[in-house]
């Protein structure tokens, strides 16, 4: 809903909806069109139920296209360009970025590919963890410059056609996410700790570091560690640990819902 007359086109009913319910947001919609943040709030208000009373003039808003397609940048528009090649989730994508612009605005707004999220932007969360070259990195983090010639992989490339990769499908059993928007990092993050604990590298808690030079057993404590870097504010950790030791594992976990009385 970005379109320069999406904003003409909202009828006298819709403007008169956002002036009752979101007046500090009028003038951006009037100016600009309803972009995803107006109508993410418009829905919180519709769960809420605060939208009774206009529920047909909710309706109609609801019903119109929001615009997915990444931004269309001109090379003219781009400061300090340079010209980057990497393959994403199997493609090779070839473009020219700002110098300084990171791996995660490059893949949500120039690549489309808007599963890696953004939550801190100080790389403290996990959300946007995606996997370069098959290990983890923070892309908020990370420059795309730096990503030349590299394999990058995000969680949309993680499943086969239909088929969801083994640390999809035990999140899902397990129920290892609830709002899901650290999701994409934790899953991201847990496929990269198999290779990482399959390859014998050592986490703050191994024991016998001196010891062991094989694979190293994912315990539930190594798996909180190695997994640490990844927040979820729904605090479903029990959840994601059971998932991950099942993949890990290759034998089935029960599931543990804890319910309050």
């Amino acid at each position: 809903m970005n379109d320069e007359n999406e904003a003409s086109q909202l009828t006298e009913d819709e403007k008169k909806l956002f002036e009752d319910l979101m007046p500090e947001d009028l003038d951006e919609i009037l100016d600009t069109g309803v972009n995803r943040r107006h109508f993410l709030k418009l829905m919180t208000l519709a769960g809420g139920g605060v939208l009774a009373a206009q529920s047909a003039v909710a309706e109609q808003l609801f019903t119109k296209p929001i615009g997915l397609a990444p931004t269309d940048f001109s090379v003219a528009s781009i400061e300090n360009g340079v010209n980057v090649s990497f393959k994403v989730n199997g493609t090779t994508r070839k473009l020219m970025v700002d110098s300084r612009m990171t791996l995660l605005d490059t893949l949500r707004e120039r690549l489309g590919l808007t599963g890696s999220k953004k939550g801190c932007d100080h790389g403290q969360c996990g959300a946007c963890t995606v996997l370069v070259d098959g290990r983890r990195v923070l892309s908020c983090l990370s420059l795309a410059a730096s990503c030349e010639g590299k394999t990058v992989q995000t969680i949309e490339g993680l499943a086969q056609g239909n088929n969801l990769h083994p640390m999809q499908a035990a999140f899902l059993k397990h129920d290892g996410f609830q709002c899901g928007f650290c999701t994409p990092g934790q899953i991201c993050s847990a496929v990269a700790l198999m290779d990482e604990a399959k390859n014998g590298h050592a986490s703050y808690v191994t024991e016998a570091i001196r010891k062991q030079p094989g694979p190293v057993q994912l315990s539930n404590e190594e798996i909180r560690e190695r997994m640490s870097g990844n927040l979820c504010r729904c605090g479903a950790y029990p959840n994601i640990v059971a998932a991950i030791r099942e993949v890990h594992s290759g034998k089935p976990i029960e599931q543990t819902f804890r319910f309050s009385a």
